[in-house]
């Protein structure tokens, strides 16, 4: 029986050789160069919406060995601005979120406006309404909008100023009262990032049948 066994299975590797390695080569890629992240909650709208699938490229900040957190080479560090994927360790479950606080920067926050080593961070009012406001943030070269919603209550709109540790990073979510980002779970070592996230491969409408939504169609996050 084991012998029978044991022809089938080399018969089967024979037979399908090209469609496994196919399938080994792209398991790699996706763990080391590129994938994309199925976002399933608000906390990063307006920028990105639930539905859509966030492309990321795993090697804008490190080389790693496939399938591990491994770090071979190290090609470069966040900017400012950035959104990045994470595994977060705290969270227990893989985030989505914009990088606000770089190793040895001071934050803090004060009625939902950020503080970087003293300075406020610029923002211009777009909209307004009984549910909240819409502003634009800018951090760095990275202009980008972000929601206050007025409805919840206001425990994560101030924080008392602290300093990012080196090798750590402080981020927030656009939806910035309704995020659980490093206000909950504290800073962001450098190893759990996964890479930066750059562009909406497609994006499905749940209370909608899942249907696509045709403008969000391989759109550059850093363009919303």
């Amino acid at each position: 029986m084991l012998i029978i066994t044991k022809v089938k299975l080399a018969s089967f590797l024979q037979r399908n050789k090209s469609f496994i390695l196919f399938i080994l080569l792209m398991s790699v890629f996706r763990s080391a160069v590129a994938d994309w992240y199925s976002v399933p909650t608000g906390s990063m709208q307006p920028t990105i919406q639930v539905g859509d699938r966030v492309v990321v490229n795993k090697m804008a900040y490190d080389l790693r060995i496939p399938f591990t957190h491994i770090n071979l080479v190290s090609l470069n560090t966040p900017a400012r601005g950035e959104i990045v994927v994470f595994d977060s360790k705290a969270a227990e479950q893989r985030l989505i979120k914009r990088i606000i606080g770089l190793p040895g920067d001071i934050i803090s926050m004060k009625q939902d406006k950020i503080f970087i080593n003293g300075k406020p961070v610029t923002y211009q009012a777009v909209t307004a309404s009984n549910k909240g406001t819409r502003l634009v943030e800018t951090l760095g070269s990275i202009q980008h909008a972000i929601d206050i919603n007025t409805q919840t209550n206001g425990q994560l709109s101030n924080f008392n100023a602290v300093k990012v540790p080196e090798g750590y990073y402080l981020v927030l979510g656009d939806n910035r009262r309704n995020s659980a980002d490093s206000r909950v779970h504290g800073f962001i070592p450098h190893h759990e990032l996964l890479g930066k996230a750059t562009s909406i491969a497609f994006s499905v409408n749940y209370q909608n049948y899942y249907l696509p939504r045709t403008d969000r169609l391989l759109l550059d996050i850093y363009s919303i």
